[in-house]
């Protein structure tokens, strides 16, 4: 749906509240996932861990039958429009993207994948002290200690990435004017008047999909305990 402004720009409805909950859900479990391990409390950080793989396995779904916005096949291109992309970035003339630009599309996926890396991983790592993962003793002890190596190494790279992904953001709204937090905020983004609105999914199916993430999470988790004492 569209809301017609009186500057010739009219209000549209982007961002479904499912995509944003993953992407917020995300960046508050991330830092209380590092807290809780800095911390010991390794109860908490396994629940965090199995929210923010809940959250990754809805988006993967979500990314395929959800909102127009939301699907991969829309906003994923190749490397030719990630480049023409960062080209009309350098001379900041940077075309209205509804949705997700391609380089802002490659983005997404580096962080699913990491984000999958880093919670599968977990499952499988053990430190030989107080924690191991579900799946821990489902596998011999070179992959788990493999696993472990990738849990503990994967944060800093998805770190690392969520810094580039803040400049980014903050390039954009210096460099070409683009406001990229509050359309993320509030689901809305304004756009010149004859922007096509994006097709918005269905609630009831994000729902059954998010069910079906949580409660195949949580089967996982009833596996095997997490700590050992």
């Amino acid at each position: 749906m569209a809301a017609q402004s009186g500057d010739g720009m009219v209000r549209l409805r982007v961002w479904d509240p499912w995509v944003r909950l993953v992407h917020w859900g995300v960046a508050l479990l991330l830092p209380f996932s590092w807290w809780t391990a800095e911390t010991s409390r390794y109860d908490l950080h396994f629940q965090s861990g199995y929210a923010i793989l809940t959250l990754v396995l809805f988006r993967l779904a979500w990314g395929v039958v959800g909102s127009e916005t939301a699907r991969f096949a829309r906003f994923v291109k190749g490397p030719k429009a990630v480049l023409a992309h960062l080209g009309h970035l350098r001379h900041r003339q940077v075309p209205a993207e509804v949705g997700h630009n391609a380089a802002g599309a490659v983005m997404v996926l580096i962080l699913l994948a990491l984000l999958l890396t880093q919670a599968l991983s977990g499952l499988f790592a053990d430190d030989l002290i107080f924690t191991r993962g579900p799946l821990a003793r489902r596998v011999d002890e070179a992959w788990s200690t493999l696993a472990t190596s990738v849990h503990l190494r994967t944060y800093w790279v998805i770190l690392g990435c969520a810094v580039l992904h803040v400049l980014a953001v903050a390039a954009y709204r210096i460099v070409a004017q683009r406001k990229l937090v509050k359309p993320m905020l509030t689901g809305a983004m304004e756009a010149p008047a004859g922007t096509p609105a994006p097709r918005m999914g269905s609630n009831l199916l994000a729902l059954v999909l998010l069910t079906v993430s949580a409660s195949f999470v949580w089967w996982i988790s009833t596996l095997k305990p997490a700590s050992i004492f």
